[in-house]
């Protein structure tokens, strides 16, 4: 099969050289490159499993919705609850990359290039066979393509979904491509909101500015009126859910922090109302809410942020609304399994990537991980050079301060991790 490239259209040499390095690799064993023929039988496509990819383990959020929702009549498709998970005969292939994140940060560097093409690195391992053993110096390529990405991560969404659907397209498979920021903002117009909007996310997502521009879209289009939306991009809170030794201080500290931020800018942009609905545009921190709400209301026992801060706040989570749309997706493109059809894969599989240590020319840090000077200083462009690689994803692997949040929080996740 050929690539043909209108890439005039994403107008990102990053990107065009990714759907290039994929029509000269046609077979998927390279790096970066994936089989295009595995498509080609529609009925087949039905079985394959669903990717979700983040820039860590926080889009487990965004697959614990996804394993769990029971938004529809799995029958007749209607909207209501049956009893049933909406998902129940699917499966899931979740990818985490640990080893770039956090992705929020890219953008404050000036390296929004090389950030777009980890996005599309990320679409292109999921719709591809190829991972690396946990022990091993060979690739396998036993791994299913999938039939829909869902892009569990704002940042990701902000910088690259029109990158990977514009991908998708140019080649010609019939692959859905799902993002959580519009999810968002439909979850803040289902809130019913009567004050402020604040955004606690990544400098990334604040920096691209997608959620205000997409919650003023959405309330716009709905006949409602905008109210004051204020911003606050953390560098700390991601890494510090995540368990990265960088951030040592506890996760409530950094929400305190955080939360201060946002109250402060909230404040400053002269509102008439208390700040009430909080969207959590960073799929980490769903994993921290509570001690996001905690924070807020410590803020609220300051005299200088009593009066802007409502007393009890609504709290937005894009992941369920992110579910519901992928259902619709698949129904409306008739890939959606019914009850007596099952998956090709016997359960969900879990990946995450990690530094290739025997790489030469990659730096790392004491701790193994990369170095941050050096991840935050490379170019895009390089498809012939791995300095990471995705291995299967063990409850062992994640830092045991996430692993307890995933455990206690996301039940439904923990079960598919551990079986």
């Amino acid at each position: 099969m050929r690539f043909f490239l209108p890439w005039l259209l994403v107008g990102t040499l990053h990107a065009a050289d990714l759907v290039e390095h994929a029509r000269t690799h046609p077979d998927g064993k390279a790096a970066f490159s994936f089989d295009a023929t595995a498509w080609s039988d529609d009925e087949a496509t039905r079985y394959l499993p669903i990717g979700v990819f983040d820039s860590g383990i926080g889009g487990l959020t965004v697959l614990e919705a996804l394993l769990t929702l029971d938004a529809f009549h799995n029958d007749n498709l209607q909207p209501g609850a049956d009893g049933v998970a909406d998902f129940a005969q699917e499966r899931f292939i979740y990818f985490g990359d640990q080893a770039n994140m956090p992705y929020g940060n890219y953008s404050a560097v000036q390296r929004t290039d090389y950030l777009r093409e980890l996005i599309v690195k990320d679409a292109v391992f999921l719709l591809g066979r190829r991972f690396w053993p946990a022990e091993g110096k060979e690739p396998q390529f036993s791994k299913p393509p999938v039939k829909a990405i869902v892009i569990a991560c704002n940042t990701a969404t902000a910088y690259g979904l029109e990158d990977i659907r514009k991908a998708v397209a140019a080649w010609k498979i019939p692959v859905i491509v799902v993002g959580v920021v519009e999810a968002g903002a439909r979850g803040v117009l289902e809130s019913n909101t009567t004050g402020g909007i604040g955004v606690l996310a990544t400098i990334g997502t604040c920096a691209s500015g997608v959620y205000p521009r997409t919650i003023t879209q959405t309330l716009g289009l709905a006949g409602q009126s905008v109210p004051v939306i204020a911003q606050q991009g953390s560098a700390t809170l991601a890494g510090a859910i995540e368990g990265d030794p960088a951030f040592p201080d506890s996760v409530a500290a950094y929400a305190l922090k955080e939360a201060r931020s946002l109250a402060e800018a909230y404040r400053d942009s002269k509102p008439t109302k208390p700040l009430q609905t909080i969207v959590l545009g960073c799929t980490h921190y769903p994993l921290a809410k509570d001690e996001i709400d905690a924070a807020f209301d410590s803020l609220r026992q300051e005299p200088e942020f009593r009066d802007w801060i409502a007393e009890q706040r609504l709290f937005v989570n894009p992941a369920e609304a992110t579910a519901k749309e992928l259902f619709r997706e698949l129904a409306k493109a008739r890939l959606r399994l019914n009850s007596d059809e099952r998956c090709i894969l016997e359960h969900g599989q879990f990946y995450l990537s990690v530094p290739r240590v025997e790489e030469v020319g990659i730096q790392l840090a004491a701790d193994g991980n990369l170095d941050r000077d050096y991840k935050y200083s490379r170019s895009p462009g390089q498809l012939d050079f791995e300095d990471t690689k995705n291995v299967p994803l063990t409850p062992a692997l994640i830092p045991a301060s996430s692993a307890k949040l995933v455990r206690e929080r996301l039940p439904a996740v923990w079960k598919s991790l551990d079986h």
